[in-house]
């Protein structure tokens, strides 16, 4: 699927992995954010290519109301989930709607999993 977007010399598409760069990019600034979580294609792409897709976690379709955008993201231990949903959200489509002057009818997320990190653990001499 490409967005489209009518320009007055002609017409601008988007591919759905730019506006998933873009809504990627956006959840990850987002306070509370440890990380997005990839699912099998991120896994298929690191493993025959080497390298993570920069828009993993982050699913893009076309609905009714403009964009639809799923993205599924680990978050930092002790952040209020809600809030932090939240967030993204209304951080993602206000990204995605700048960089793309694409209407973003959802945003969908994910929570799936919580990071904690690991404590320090003391050296011994």
């Amino acid at each position: 699927m490409n967005a489209a977007n009518e320009q007055k010399s002609g017409t601008l598409k988007f591919s759905d992995e730019v506006v998933a760069v873009c809504a990627a990019n956006a959840a990850l600034k987002t306070t509370g954010v440890a990380e997005l979580a990839g699912g099998l294609t991120n896994a298929l792409s690191k493993t025959i290519l080497g390298k993570e897709l920069l828009s993993k976690g982050v699913k893009v379709s076309q609905g009714e109301e403009g964009l639809s955008i799923d993205i599924f993201v680990i978050v930092e231990y002790q952040v209020n989930i809600p809030a932090a949903a939240w967030d993204i959200q209304e951080h993602v489509k206000k990204e995605v709607e700048s960089m793309t002057e694409l209407p973003v009818g959802a945003v969908n997320i994910h929570v799936q999993g919580v990071h904690i990190p690991e404590e320090e653990t003391p050296s011994h001499d």
